[in-house]
């Protein structure tokens, strides 16, 4: 399982879900209307690493982290 957490503004519980990459969690979140807002803004990182493509792969106890952008002074 995969922990995927929402961070700042997002407002979700973090979720475990069963995937092996990126894509496949992209493709569960759009289906969910309150996060799908968020997905083309957000910053991603797997396990506190900063990532640019979806085509990473996932194994099991990975964290997800969906970063939404911020701002602030």
């Amino acid at each position: 399982m995969v922990k995927v957490e929402f961070l700042g503004p997002i407002n979700k519980e973090p979720i475990e879900v069963d995937i092996k990459s990126l894509n496949e969690l992209s493709t569960i979140l759009k289906n969910d209307e309150a996060l799908s807002k968020w997905l083309e803004n957000c910053a991603v990182a797997v396990n506190d690493t900063m990532v640019i493509s979806k085509d990473i792969s996932l194994e099991d106890g990975d964290r997800v982290s969906l970063l939404p952008p911020v701002c602030g002074g």
